[in-house]
């Protein structure tokens, strides 16, 4: 199949442009080429900028497109109608962040969608991201009826990821001593290996499937207790863990997901957002690699990057603060 990427070098990207050359299918990539453009240098790629200017697409001829990189309806609207005369399908990767709330657990893909006040907004922001992806789906399925495959994503973790929500917990057991770990062991929690979520996309354009799919994971449930612990199992740490309450965290303005990757916090309102039901993915082929896997090669991707800050996840100072704080309130407590 002829494979046309729109982004294509980063991150989910880069894995599906290598997936899809492994599984024998050409490659295309569109982008501005401003984002690691030595990756793919003997990969035919059309520059341009997609909110403004697509015409480097018309005149050719494609199998499929895929949309990593779409956040504003108006910029998918635009991408798909030209996808619609130059593509026989389209697939564009959404998010689970699309659904209305989370206080339901096991919600599948027939789960409401958030909405916006104002529809015709292009900030992105933590308010407008989910609703403005759901608007986003619906503007390419109007594009191409029938012919328009969304895939939703939860946390995408493994090698290459820019984020640093996922690669923070590897990091930061590896290097040992007390490792703060946000409200308790049980807490569920979801997140994909770029890989597996890269290659089964491949299959499921090799399938010209349609319609949307939650695809996130593993298949079962996952604790945040259990990905610490393997995390600590794979690095060999003697890292030890101390679990402090939701409240604490909250009134120190600890920041879920941000500082604390994994956690969101915000208890009975959110219980749903780690246990998304993904059996209709799974039943079309999805499947996971061990947590294990994805641990060790994010910590050998890790030692190749460059030193500095994570981009997520607390600061070494913040966290003692926070655990000294923390072993205080508990002394003072115990002294009542």
């Amino acid at each position: 199949m002829k494979f046309l990427v729109l982004g294509g070098t980063v991150f989910l990207g880069r894995h599906i442009v290598e997936a899809a050359r492994e599984r024998g299918h050409e490659v295309t990539l569109f982008n501005r080429g401003q984002s690691n453009p030595g990756l793919f240098s003997n990969v035919p790629a059309i520059h341009g900028d997609r909110t403004a200017d697509l015409s480097g697409l018309e005149g050719g001829r494609w199998d499929a497109v895929i949309d990593v990189a779409g956040y504003v309806p108006r910029v998918v609207r635009m991408s798909a109608e030209v996808a619609s005369r130059v593509a026989r399908h389209y697939t564009f990767i959404s998010t689970i962040s699309v659904f209305a709330g989370f206080a339901a657990r096991g919600m599948d893909e027939s789960a409401p969608v958030g909405s916006l006040d104002d529809p015709s907004t292009e900030t992105v922001d933590g308010e407008t991201y989910g609703p403005l992806k759901a608007l986003c789906e619906q503007a390419a399925e109007a594009a191409m009826p029938g012919r328009t495959l969304v895939i939703r994503p939860g946390l995408i973790v493994g090698p290459h990821d820019p984020s640093d929500r996922f690669t923070y917990w590897p990091h930061r057991i590896a290097e040992g001593g007390e490792v703060l770990a946000p409200d308790d062991p049980r807490y569920e929690t979801q997140l994909i290996d770029v890989r597996d979520l890269a290659e089964w996309t491949v299959r499921m354009v090799e399938a010209r499937a349609t319609g949307p799919y939650n695809a996130t994971g593993p298949a079962t449930t996952l604790t945040l207790d259990e990905v610490m612990q393997t995390c600590r199992i794979v690095s060999g740490s003697v890292a030890r863990f101390t679990w402090v309450p939701e409240k604490f965290l909250r009134d120190a303005g600890v920041a879920p997901w941000a500082e604390l990757p994994l956690w969101v916090g915000g208890g009975d309102e959110m219980a749903g957002f780690g246990a998304i039901d993904c059996r209709k993915a799974t039943a079309a082929g999805l499947t996971f690699r061990p947590l294990a896997v994805t641990v060790r090669d994010t910590l050998a991707w890790g030692a190749t990057r460059p030193p500095g800050p994570l981009k997520a996840g607390l600061t070494r100072e913040k966290e003692a603060e926070l655990l000294e704080r923390w072993h205080a309130l508990e002394a003072g407590m115990e002294a009542v």
